[in-house]
């Protein structure tokens, strides 16, 4: 399977995915432990991928979307952004809105 194709999968068959690096228990980059922090805090589960673990998924996330960096949020198979974005949405309270519209759960 290609990296494209795994990364399509991925985003498809899971609400919310994040691809970072390192692990949400042990990020490996202050960014990815940012977002990792803020899902926590809302309580929204999510799939992680450690793009450590793969050059072909590392590079071929950054190509599916044409976004240079990592971590990438992606919510129902639609890419959101990155730790910049993310933080923000969830400063605004836009994450969490986001992610109850498209009726995935959070902590009160």
């Amino acid at each position: 399977m290609s990296a494209h194709d795994e990364i399509t999968k991925t985003v498809t068959e899971n609400d919310v995915v994040l691809y970072m690096k390192g692990t949400p228990v042990f990020p490996q980059c202050g960014f990815s432990s940012t977002v990792v922090q803020i899902f926590d805090y809302i309580g929204a589960e999510y799939a992680s991928v450690n793009v450590l673990e793969n050059p072909d998924i590392r590079q071929g996330v950054k190509d599916f979307n044409n976004w240079p960096t990592v971590p990438q949020v992606f919510v129902k198979g639609e890419f959101i952004g990155g730790c910049d974005i993310v933080k923000e949405m969830f400063e605004t309270g836009e994450l969490r809105k986001l992610l109850e519209d498209k009726g995935i759960k959070t902590a009160a």
